[in-house]
């Protein structure tokens, strides 16, 4: 026999560990859209069509490593997202968000402990991007159920089932707006024609009245942007349409006017794209006109100035995130009384507004919608033609809207939605 001879060290189990250069490297790129790891081996993976979730090792011992190498220098386009299976990654439990987003970047990652799990002893960008937990649960509330407006509001579930109506807490209203803030948390504002705000807690329970700041207006969005804020912008106070906004702290506490970006508009939608990102679109202007504009919000709350618009111009639609860095636009009113539609536009994650999508549903505006489950979204409630419904639409993480889900709780319109709970 002839050759080199290496040392090799035991592992607790009694295995022979591999050596850094012994890794046994998987001769198969990989091009799926999972891959369960293991220990001792290298992987090259291409995410040129799809991103890719990495399932590490249950049950690590000390010393396991494994390589990742970006094959075809595409992890900016499509990350490397890694499920650490119940172990710490540099000290953070698994319920937080690990991605790889550099393009040509590899990967070497060593198991140390309980206390900080796997560890990168190599990377050849030195990143590491991680975000707070997904949301999970969402809610609809208040609305105008046609015999008056109301403050009931819907549970919705981590699998995206509506519950029951929940008597209603604070100023009934109608044409208010909602998001989320804190990470885990939500905040619905403003209303024909109020400024107080309902913070909604981690689960699911609406306060009471905030005394509200800003101007008085219904008809406007709110979107999330950066980590746990939120903005609510545009609006109709009833003498003028706006473009003011409303910073959100990760508090909930509500800023007072900014002036505005944009066109002027009113029964807007808006929603987060690209993780820490926001933007609004379509609407009506101050003359009555249907717009498709869209005004992106950076991560510091920034809101930019007018981008030409794609799609049919419409109000009072609906908008959500999904995918987890993705939005969704949809429903809404051309003009008339016979002009809703179920029109969709899907928002990709750098916040460019793609054309329209066949509607599938019920034709409807005045309705709401909320990103749920991690990385879906669900359209609910709505009007047509007087007619107000209680049906929901899913929207799964690749933004194909579902067919109509059979209604719970009170039929109404003008109501508003958010995601909340990172707990499924």
């Amino acid at each position: 026999m002839s050759g080199t001879v290496t040392s090799n060290v035991f592992k607790a189990s009694g295995v022979i560990a591999a050596t850094p250069g012994g890794l046994d490297w998987s001769s198969a790129v990989i091009t799926g859209s999972t891959l369960s790891a293991e220990t001792g081996k290298g992987y090259f993976i291409n995410t040129t069509s799809n991103i890719c979730t990495v399932t590490l090792p249950a049950s690590p011992e000390i010393g396991d490593q494994i390589v990742f190498a970006d094959y075809a220098r595409t992890w900016a386009t499509n990350n490397v997202i890694i499920d650490s299976n119940g172990n710490n990654f540099q000290g953070e439990p698994d319920t937080y968000i690990v991605d790889y987003s550099t393009a040509g970047q590899s990967l070497n990652i060593v198991y140390s402990d309980a206390t900080k799990g796997w560890l990168p002893v190599s990377d050849d960008a030195v990143a590491f991007d991680h975000g707070p937990p997904p949301t999970q649960r969402a809610i609809f509330a208040f609305g105008n159920s046609g015999s008056g407006v109301t403050a009931i509001s819907n549970l919705v579930n981590s699998s995206g089932v509506v519950g029951n109506d929940v008597s209603g807490v604070g100023t009934a209203r109608k044409d208010l707006t909602a998001c989320g803030y804190g990470g885990d948390k939500a905040i619905f504002g403003y209303g024909r024609t109020y400024n107080m705000t309902n913070k909604v807690s981690n689960s699911g329970v609406v306060a009471s009245d905030t005394t509200g700041v800003g101007t008085a207006r219904w008809g406007l969005a709110a979107t999330e942007y950066g980590v746990g804020l939120g903005i609510f912008a545009y609006g109709d106070d009833d003498s003028n349409v706006s473009r003011v906004s409303n910073l959100i702290n990760s508090s909930g506490v509500v800023a007072s006017d900014t002036s505005g970006v944009g066109t002027v508009r009113k029964a807007t939608a808006a929603a987060s794209y690209g993780g820490d990102k926001g933007i609004y679109a379509f609407g009506e202007d101050g003359d009555g006109a249907k717009i498709n504009l869209s005004n992106l919000v950076t991560n510091v709350g920034v809101i930019g100035s007018d981008v030409t618009g794609v799609g049919t111009a419409r109000e009072s639609l609906a908008a959500a995130s999904y995918g987890g860095d993705k939005a969704i636009f949809g429903y809404g009113s051309t003009g008339g009384g016979s002009g809703k539609v179920s029109t969709t536009n899907l928002v990709s994650n750098s916040g460019v507004v793609a054309s329209d999508t066949t509607g599938v549903g019920q034709v409807r505006g005045t309705l709401a919608g909320a990103n749920y489950g991690g990385d879906k979204a669900i359209f609910g409630y709505g009007d047509n033609s007087g007619t107000k419904y209680s049906i929901t639409n899913l929207v799964n993480n690749n933004g194909v809207v579902s067919a109509n889900v059979t209604g719970v709780g009170t039929e109404r319109q003008g109501l508003a939605a958010a995601g909340y709970s990172t707990s499924a």
